[in-house]
């Protein structure tokens, strides 16, 4: 009896801020390697994973949100990662949209990038457990220039596997990529200490929500195991201007132990090891110039 052979490719997600990109590659995992909030930019650099199932073997890549307006150096930096990652040898593409909000100027921009490519697109549409509101009729058009289209909700996932059939029936047949063997996890460009700060810095947001737009980073310092096999963690969250460093701290300190108690609850579920986690805040008008 012949056996099936395996199918491997680099797959891109594309769209506007805040479209579910992370989400469903999370969902798609089956665990979190990319955070996720309701800030736009939460997302800052093409995030590389890797799926595997009896078929094959998928890389994904997550990219940042594609703003059609870059009035600062972070969102320029943003935009121009993400048209790197289209750039480079991708496969397939998923162009996730939300069809519970209008089509403007940032959306232009995203299908405008995907248009450029010569992989093969498939046309996501996410939140289908959203009934309203919905502004799909803006999207149809869509439809006829994408090789598959496919419904689907990543906060629930829903049709999920739908959209893995479709990726994998656009990939060639070959060898795996990388050795998911070596592999602790699924992230293959994400280091211990960068999903220590992505973590920190996901929970910043959630706290933060509108009062500190994206205006922060957070660097990791020290990581040891203590002998009671306690990792300690210091780490600082960078912001650009004094009023930032005053919300992020907060009345009494009250922000910043809120932010660091989440924190901790999630890396000592994450590394499975008891965590203190020494957080600070610092002014430092310069802390996007240090971002790769």
């Amino acid at each position: 009896m012949e056996t099936q052979k395996k199918k491997v490719g680099v797959v891109c997600i594309v769209g506007r801020p805040n479209a579910g990109k992370s989400t469903l590659l999370n969902m798609i995992l089956g665990q979190k390697v990319s955070i996720t909030s309701p800030k736009p930019q939460t997302t800052r650099f093409p995030l590389q994973a890797v799926y595997e199932d009896e078929r094959g073997q998928i890389i994904f890549v997550d990219t940042p949100g594609i703003f059609g307006k870059t009035p600062d150096r972070l969102s320029k930096r943003v935009n121009s990662k993400a048209e790197e990652a289209l750039s480079s040898n991708v496969d397939v593409v998923v162009y996730l949209i939300d069809h519970t909000r209008d089509r403007d100027f940032e959306e232009n921009k995203a299908l405008g990038i995907v248009r450029k490519t010569h992989a093969a697109k498939i046309l996501a549409i996410n939140k289908i457990d959203i009934k309203n509101p919905t502004h799909i009729v803006q999207y149809k058009f869509l439809e006829d220039e994408f090789d598959d289209v496919v419904e689907l909700s990543a906060l629930e996932g829903k049709n999920i596997p739908n959209l893995l059939d479709a990726i994998f029936r656009h990939l060639h047949e070959g060898e795996n990529l990388v050795d998911t063997q070596t592999l602790t996890q699924p992230g293959l460009n994400l280091d211990s200490r960068m999903f220590l700060s992505e973590i920190i810095r996901e929970k910043a947001y959630l706290f933060l929500r509108k009062e500190v737009p994206y205006s922060l980073t957070v660097a990791i310092d020290e990581t040891t195991e203590r002998d009671n096999g306690t990792l300690y963690i210091k780490a600082r969250i960078l912001t650009n201007q004094d009023r930032y460093k005053r919300m992020i701290v907060g009345k009494s300190g009250y922000m910043i132990k809120e932010i660091s108690m989440a924190s901790r609850k999630e890396l000592e579920t994450a590394t499975n090891k008891k965590v203190f986690l020494d957080l600070t805040v610092e002014v430092d008008p310069h802390w996007v110039d240090y971002l790769e």
